[in-house]
């Protein structure tokens, strides 16, 4: 079992910056992989960004490239989701997951981004 609590949210105007942090216990952090999702009003929840067990390999959505930053902490049992340049259309719930097995088994709560234009 993996219980993550996400943290960092709330409202920036475009171009700002925010840091989303995740916190995880449970199962060992440094055993498996994470990754932050997001989802707007009427739409459906998309990936954003993905991380790797020990950090070496990255991946992101085509719309955040360049601008946002994934990073874990094995030490601290945290990955975050470093934000530049936000636009109006990041605004979302965001939510941290946890790929224990083979695809996002456990999730968190989610915390509110919203950017104003």
């Amino acid at each position: 079992q993996v219980q993550l609590v996400e943290s960092g949210g709330g409202l920036v105007k475009a171009g700002g910056s925010l840091r989303l942090s995740c916190t995880a216990s449970g199962r060992t952090f440094s055993t498996y992989g994470m990754g932050w999702f997001r989802q707007a009003p009427g739409k459906e929840r998309e990936f954003v960004a993905g991380i790797t067990w020990n950090g070496v390999s990255t991946s992101y959505a085509d719309s955040v490239k360049g601008r946002f930053t994934i990073s874990r902490d094995n030490a601290k049992n945290t990955v975050y989701l470093q934000m530049n340049s936000l636009k109006p259309e990041d605004t979302a719930v965001y939510s941290c997951a946890a790929r224990v097995y083979a695809s996002f088994d456990y999730w968190g709560q989610g915390t509110q981004v919203t950017v104003s234009s």
